[in-house]
């Protein structure tokens, strides 16, 4: 079956447009134009990626953000007219993992999806061998994060980030080639993305392990820094 995508855009013209060129892509659609009506929509149809607007009525794409990331790691593309940084930098910090600024090219957002979607399917499956270090586990196959015995929630995109890392143990990695093994090279952000990232992983190791897991290297990047067992 096709991918399926969910829309939550209060803009019917927006919605119109943007359904015509996915269904051309080949994927499912589904429409929601507000807020409740979306959450409920997800949680039924459980798509597999959702565009989701962040002035929305009923409850706004924030809110919205966070109680789809509390039941699932549902790709999400944020769709906003707001340009400032900060906008962006909250929505990836709830855990969207891209976003569009309106108005928007129709082409691109299909390219953008098609990308976060092929990380899915190409998630290395060449290396699927449980990674095992002083204070963590890693299970590619399972995509799963372990500090002993309790597990850390991260979002696909957090686990892509950490699982990157990891396998280049001890080896610094720029913010673009951090960029390259996650988002691949259909990525039309800016690299402030990786920091996001990075930063919110580090936090969720480190408030269970206890130490810093990951190091910044400054002017270079970031490494993995757990012993390995």
């Amino acid at each position: 079956m096709n991918a399926t995508i969910l829309i939550i855009e209060d803009e019917a013209s927006i919605r119109t447009v943007a359904r015509a060129y996915l269904e051309q892509a080949g994927f499912r659609v589904l429409l929601a134009d507000n807020g409740p009506e979306g959450v409920e929509l997800a949680r039924r149809e459980r798509p597999d990626l959702v565009i989701l607007d962040l002035n929305l009525p009923g409850m706004d794409g924030m809110e919205v953000a966070a109680r789809l990331r509390q039941e699932s790691d549902v790709f999400i593309i944020m769709l906003t007219a707001r340009s400032e940084e900060s906008d962006r930098v909250a929505g990836l910090r709830i855990g969207a993992d891209d976003y569009v600024i309106k108005p928007f090219s129709p082409r691109e957002l299909v390219a953008r999806i098609e990308a976060i979607l092929r990380r899915r399917r190409s998630a290395s499956p060449m290396i699927d061998a449980t990674l095992r270090f002083a204070h963590l586990r890693i299970d590619p196959e399972r995509r799963e994060v372990h500090v002993g015995d309790q597990a850390i929630d991260l979002t696909a995109t957090e686990f892509d980030v950490l699982l990157a890392l990891a396998r280049r143990h001890g080896r610094v990695l720029s913010r673009e080639q951090i960029l390259d093994l996650v988002w691949g090279d259909n990525f039309y952000g800016t690299d402030r993305v990786v920091d996001v990232y990075v930063g919110q992983v580090r936090r969720k190791l480190e408030a269970v392990a206890g130490v810093p897991l990951i190091q910044t290297v400054r002017g270079v990047g970031y490494k993995f820094i757990d012993a390995v067992v």
